[in-house]
């Protein structure tokens, strides 16, 4: 967004003396009270696009950008919510924790134990499986040779290395530290609070075009208000002449159904869609009705 430097000016009152008073200026000889004084004629250096000049060089009206951001905190700095403080509000999340995988950290209430001895036994195979392999060759051999007598110096033998491949065996941990898992759960934000939008716009026969694109824009600034609190904001379209219905965005703003005012079938149409889809207890309502105040005498009594 691009703003003129002559649109920052801000209106100032100040006191000042009360009553008429006439001044007289030396050298004045062609204007009295009240004369109209002439534009000056240009001299083709310059206009209202900036500084222009027969070289074709020149400086543009200074102008400065604001982002999106930057505008709304402008335009919001002094707005709060109901019973909020919009400060606070703003930067709070609430989290809830959902899981994700294993990890080899945690505490023991989330010792995944099936994961843990899955690992454990995993281990067990890389570190042993090659003496388990050749224990279980010498048995077979030394059972071959229970009933062969004359060949003791290679049972000794083999019997020697069977127990050595055993103790190596024992010496391998059931269960080490480095197997355990634990459940892993990480925290998601969610939003702490949530808002429905009701849009109500009067479209009886005196909403003209014009007072229809002033309720847009309403609409449109309160909306972006709700969106800097707020993360999740639904938004419900309610059109009313003597009667009312729930539209969508597009019928909202540019159906040409119309007729007379009766204000309250618009309020009761909106009670009824809070009621039934947005309990109290956990959305916070928020309400825009654009009408040019007109309404039938007998409804206003019910409205109010």
């Amino acid at each position: 967004m691009h703003i003129t430097s002559r649109d920052i000016s801000e209106p100032a009152f100040q006191l000042g003396r009360s009553g008429i008073h006439e001044r007289v200026f030396p050298g004045n000889k062609s204007f009295n009270a009240g004369d109209e004084i002439a534009r000056p004629p240009g001299d083709g250096t310059g206009g209202p696009g900036g500084n222009a000049s027969y070289e074709g060089e020149g400086l543009d009206e200074f102008t400065f950008a604001l982002t999106r951001e930057e505008f709304m905190d402008l335009l919001f700095d002094e707005l709060e919510l109901p019973d909020l403080v919009k400060k606070e509000l703003k930067g709070i999340e609430d989290f809830k924790y959902v899981r994700a995988g294993f990890t080899s950290d945690g505490v023991p209430a989330n010792i995944n134990i099936v994961r843990s001895l899955r690992g454990a036994m995993a281990r067990r195979i890389a570190l042993g499986g090659r003496h388990a392999r050749r224990l279980r060759e010498i048995e077979a051999e030394l059972d071959a040779k229970a009933d062969d007598a004359c060949d003791a110096v290679r049972r000794a033998t083999l019997e020697s290395e069977a127990e050595a491949l055993r103790t190596r065996l024992r010496k391998i941990p059931w269960i080490d530290t480095f197997d355990l898992r634990f459940n892993n759960r990480v925290p998601i934000p969610v939003p702490v609070t949530q808002a429905v939008m009701v849009c109500v716009m009067d479209v009886s026969g005196s909403m003209d075009q014009h007072r229809k694109d002033l309720a847009k824009r309403l609409f449109t600034l309160l909306h972006l208000f709700l969106e800097r609190n707020y993360k999740d904001i639904d938004v419900i379209f309610v059109r009313h002449h003597t009667s009312a219905r729930e539209v969508d965005e597009e019928e909202f703003f540019h159906a040409r159904e119309t007729g007379g005012t009766v204000v309250s079938s618009a309020l009761e149409l909106t009670a009824e869609i809070l009621r039934k889809r947005y309990p109290a207890d956990r959305w916070n309502a928020y309400i825009a009705q654009a009408s040019d105040g007109d309404n039938w005498g007998d409804d206003s009594s019910r409205c109010h």
